[in-house]
């Protein structure tokens, strides 16, 4: 027992020393430019490095230092106000509900570009993308008109008692429109790898269409779906331009969280904005984080399918 604990001694000593050599030459090799062919990959990996902590490592560890400067005085009261967790809930509530049903509308338009074959598919091919150039406020301000109880859209709804504008109703659609291009965009690429093949395999082996749908094409889509939810849901959590036109921005009815920071900027309760500020992005990696685990063993489940 005792000549194999020694032996396990000097081999873990062993594999320190292989480490920290590897380290060693891993180091050596990048300050000398690598095995890299781009010219000046040294400066531009440490360039590139640089400028990311300057634009997010930085203001996020400004955002995570502000609201302690002044005590733990604010940040407490900020987590016994009332108001600020029911705006926190109309935020991430109405991100959820708008990304979730993004998900079969961006499958089903992800489908008509990649597998349909039907006229003026490059013009809906370039609308899609509108969203992403169009400025938050005038999108905002459109709903609003086409929604409100007298516009083109709003006035027939009304009349069959459905309210859109100035409710949590209108924050959704108002999410779905600006979230739709990151679940198309996502599912797209994915859709157009997967082989037409297999659908017909399946067909072949006698498959029902139920289960040529669910289980040959969106079982590889899965995660795909799932970024696209994530990368909509994010947009939606910190959405501020195209939702305030629309929501009324009641406060504990439809006060979201974005507009409720601006209020204390207003009010120059800096403290309490940067707390705020602090726990939504808590919240938001913390949801991030969920959806990229499940997102690894959804990915890791298909391939051991």
């Amino acid at each position: 027992m005792r000549a194999f604990n020694g032996a396990a001694g000097q081999y873990h000593a062993f594999c320190i020393l292989v480490v920290d050599g590897s380290m060693k030459r891993a180091f050596t090799q990048f300050w000398r430019g690598g095995y890299s062919a781009l010219p000046g990959y040294r400066f531009s990996l440490l360039f590139t490095v640089f400028w990311t902590g300057f634009f997010i490592i930085l203001p996020l560890c400004a955002l995570i230092i502000r609201p302690w400067q002044d005590g733990v005085g604010p940040v407490v009261a900020e987590l016994h106000d009332a108001r600020m967790f029911a705006a926190l809930w109309t935020s991430f509530s109405t991100a959820a509900v708008a990304a979730f049903l993004n998900i079969p509308l961006g499958l089903f338009l992800a489908w008509m570009l990649v597998r349909g074959d039907l006229p003026g598919r490059h013009i809906a091919n370039a609308l899609i993308d509108i969203p992403l150039a169009l400025p938050t406020a005038v999108s905002g301000i459109t709903l609003a008109t086409l929604y409100s109880p007298q516009g083109w859209l709003g006035y027939p709804l009304s009349k069959l008692g459905i309210s859109v504008a100035y409710t949590r109703s209108g924050i959704v659609l108002a999410l779905m429109f600006v979230g739709l291009p990151f679940m198309v965009r996502t599912v797209e690429p994915v859709l157009k790898n997967l082989p037409q093949e297999l659908e017909e395999a399946a067909k072949l082996l006698g498959a029902r269409p139920r289960q040529i749908i669910t289980r040959v094409i969106i079982a590889p889509l899965r995660p795909a779906l799932l970024t696209g939810f994530g990368l909509a849901f994010a947009r939606g959590v910190g959405e501020y331009g195209s939702v305030i036109f629309i929501a009324g921005n009641q406060p504990f009815k439809s006060e979201i969280a974005p507009l409720l920071i601006v209020v204390r900027l207003q009010e120059f309760d800096y403290p309490g904005a940067t707390a705020i500020a602090l726990i939504l992005l808590l919240a938001s990696l913390s949801v991030l984080v969920c959806l990229g685990v499940l997102r690894r063993r959804i990915s890791a489940w298909s391939v051991g399918a």
